[in-house]
């Protein structure tokens, strides 16, 4: 129970102010001039003043409130190296016992779990929420249970009470670890760019284990190389990605004897490869609708460097003009089609025959140039059913189908093959313009074509069809090139829109990006997408079915998936992977790689422990960091202010927080108390001057 004296006045504090110090002049003026009973009539004052104020006994009964000491329990990654969990254990066991044993004390335990997206140990998030928990006049202390190595200092919040480290790990601990300064997310393809990587070591190194180390590369999950590196310096290294799309490339490290961990001994990059520009070599023959089609949707796309061969004046045009009066200039037909031909990413003729003008062994150059690995596109107009046909040359060996010299001149909608349902560069273009189609309209929503060259199929895979179910559209691969046969010449008529026009744009990029051999159109083809911690596992094929699928886990550990089709040729299946780091993906004729979480995770970048992120938290309120190989510290009392840590001991601050429970107010003395003790005394003060008065006998 506390008692204290509290003032309800009964007239304004200024009044009663005002009225004390009239009161305080006149004693003082009676003192001065010695009047007889000035000072009773002080007294009479001072309880004039004090019925006034109104003063009143007020009791009150308080409960003492608990102390409490948030301890913070490091769980991370980095907790889970050496013996760190077991110290933590043992640490988080003796403080408990210490808590127990004091009176009115309290334990909190927030145990801390690695942040979402690599975000780290979030030590300072997990007790900014359990100070807004809890009474800040409650807080006796903060102890943290950790190797030190806390990625958020920078959210430190304001502690009203010691905080301190009790760190776990080993003075003689070291580690070694591989760190990627620079790797770019694109690359071009054929261009070499650098990677600086560098190997450090961290702790206390072991005499011996400096100055190289053996690291090993891996390209798409391929066979490793080895080379000798040294350590504690940048490492420059050259590396030209060899094909189109996702590029894995991992890193490792040899393991040392007597290193924390080999997590960080692996680094794993994913790089996209992609084409500078694409350099086209368009060959025209004579003008007509679709030249113009031709040339504005390449040059429309800034990636696309186009070479524009065209005949505008044919050999076999006599018209007695002198050559050197003519403004045509002559086309280095002998430059592009023998010396630099294989500069070229994709040849496209369109509408071309043989005129005389490029020579057999240019048109045989050419087909050396797909067999090695180029790529062509063939419009076929008219005439290629005739004579002058470019099949009628050493390209025969490496076009598709052969022309029957029959020409279809009709209207006719386009249609897909079943291939062509499944093929990835006509996958999904029936569903073109269906939102602008007619309520219960079949088949694709495309204007129609008045033209088409009969074809009978040597090789390849026919995707589009024509009249009579004739090939339209026909895919092949010679050598290690790509070959595109179009048997129609009126493709322009989808970009002019009539009837509605069609998706010309969408099939002529995937038909390039095909004969480019970009991995997303191959028509075989597994791969990996993650998000987070899920995997879906693709598997693209012509076939009616896909193989089961086996997933092998950076641990070695393997799971058999089974892929549903989702689509015409697409099959997928899903995994949920139990940690991160490199997955291999077979089915048994395809593989694929992929990387789970970053190159070098955050926990495993310093894994020596220390106390330095901590000090500016731990010093500002005097606390300690504490090495738990030497021991568990005792826990002190300290008052506010003093130096809370010592050798081998911790303090809290006890701080006697309460609770009111009943509250009693109750007047010192009636009213009429003091106002009958102020008339006594001005009474006896009238008394007394008047015996003073009275004449002698």
């Amino acid at each position: 129970m506390t008692d204290q004296i509290i003032l309800a006045p009964l007239v304004p504090v200024l009044v009663l102010w005002i009225l004390g110090g009239i009161a305080a002049g006149l004693v003082i003026f009676a003192a001065v001039f010695r009047l007889s009973g000035w000072w009773l009539r002080a007294l009479a004052a001072v309880a004039l003043l004090a019925a006034a104020a109104n003063p009143s006994l007020q009791q009150e009964d308080r409960r003492a409130l608990s102390d409490i000491v948030i301890a913070l329990i490091d769980e991370t990654a980095s907790q889970q190296l050496s013996d760190r969990a077991a110290q933590s254990a043992a640490a988080l066991e003796g403080l408990r016992a210490e808590i127990a044993a004091r009176p009115d004390t309290e334990l909190r335990e927030i145990r801390l779990l690695d942040g979402a997206g690599d975000a780290g140990t979030l030590a300072m998030q997990a007790l900014t929420e359990a100070l807004a928990e809890e009474p800040r006049a409650r807080i006796a202390g903060v102890v943290l249970i950790s190797d030190g190595q806390i990625h958020d200092m920078d959210r430190m919040p304001a502690v009203p009470a010691p905080v301190h480290l009790l760190q776990t790990g080993h003075a003689a601990d070291w580690d070694r670890r591989l760190i990627v300064r620079n790797a770019p997310a694109f690359a071009i393809l054929g261009e070499e760019f650098h990677l600086t990587l560098r190997i450090e070591d961290q702790g206390r190194v072991p005499p011996g284990l400096g100055g190289t180390a053996t690291l090993s590369l891996s390209l798409d999950g391929g066979e490793p190389q080895s080379y000798r590196v040294p350590v504690g310096q940048d490492i420059d290294l050259p590396v030209v990605l060899p094909h189109g799309g996702m590029n894995v490339i991992q890193f490792t490290l040899e393991t040392s004897p007597g290193e924390l961990t080999d997590r960080n001994n692996a680094a794993v990059l994913q790089i996209n490869g992609v084409r500078d520009r694409l350099r086209v070599l368009l060959v025209s023959g004579e003008p007509h609708a679709g030249e113009r089609t031709w040339r504005n949707l390449l040059k429309s796309d800034s990636s696309v460097d186009l070479v524009h061969f065209t005949i505008l004046r044919p050999p076999e045009k006599q018209d007695g003009v002198p050559v050197t009066e003519l403004s045509l200039i002559a086309f280095p037909t002998r430059e592009l089609f023998l010396e630099k031909i294989d500069e070229f990413d994709l040849i496209i003729f369109d509408r071309y025959k043989r005129r005389g003008i490029l020579p057999v062994i240019y048109l045989d150059n050419i087909r050396q140039y797909v067999m090695d690995g180029g790529a062509v596109l063939v419009a076929a107009g008219p005439d290629f059913a005739g004579a002058a046909s470019i099949y009628r040359s050493p390209l025969a060996e490496i076009i598709p189908a052969e022309p029957t010299a029959r020409v279809y001149e009709q209207g006719y909608l386009p249609q897909l093959t079943d291939l062509g349902r499944r093929h990835p560069v006509t996958e999904g273009l029936d569903a073109w313009g269906a939102e602008a189609a007619q309520p219960g309209t079949a088949g694709p929503h495309w204007g129609r074509w008045f033209r088409m060259i009969d074809l009978a199929p040597k090789s390849g895979e026919t995707v589009m069809s024509g009249p009579e179910d004739k090939p339209l559209l026909v895919l092949d691969r010679m050598g290690e090139g790509r070959v595109a046969l179009l048997a129609s010449d009126q493709a322009w008529l989808w970009d002019r829109g009539f009837e509605g026009g069609g998706p010309q744009l969408e099939l002529l990029r995937r038909l390039a990006h095909w004969m480019m051999k970009e991995p997303e159109l191959e028509e075989e083809a597994l791969w990996a997408e993650a998000e987070g911690q899920s995997m879906t596992v693709i598997r693209r094929t012509l076939a009616d079915t896909a193989a089961e699928m086996t997933v092998t886990g950076p641990d070695g550990r393997n799971w058999q998936l089974t892929p549903q089709e989702v689509s015409p040729g697409r099959f997928e299946a899903e995994l949920e992977a139990p940690g991160i780091g490199l997955y291999r993906i077979t089915d048994g004729t395809m593989d694929a790689v992929i990387a789970l979480g970053p190159s070098a995770p955050r926990e495993f970048e310093q894994t020596i422990a220390t106390g330095e992120a901590v000090a500016p938290l731990v010093g500002a309120m005097r606390g300690g960091v504490m090495p738990l190989e030497e021991g568990m510290p005792d826990l002190r009392a300290v008052g506010p202010g003093r130096p809370a840590a010592g050798r081998g001991w911790i303090g809290i601050t006890p701080r006697e927080a309460y609770v009111t429970a009943d509250l009693r107010i109750a007047p010192l003395l009636p009213s009429w108390a003091f106002l009958a003790l102020a008339a006594a005394l001005i009474t006896g003060a009238w008394l007394l001057e008047g015996r003073r008065r009275r004449p002698a006998a």
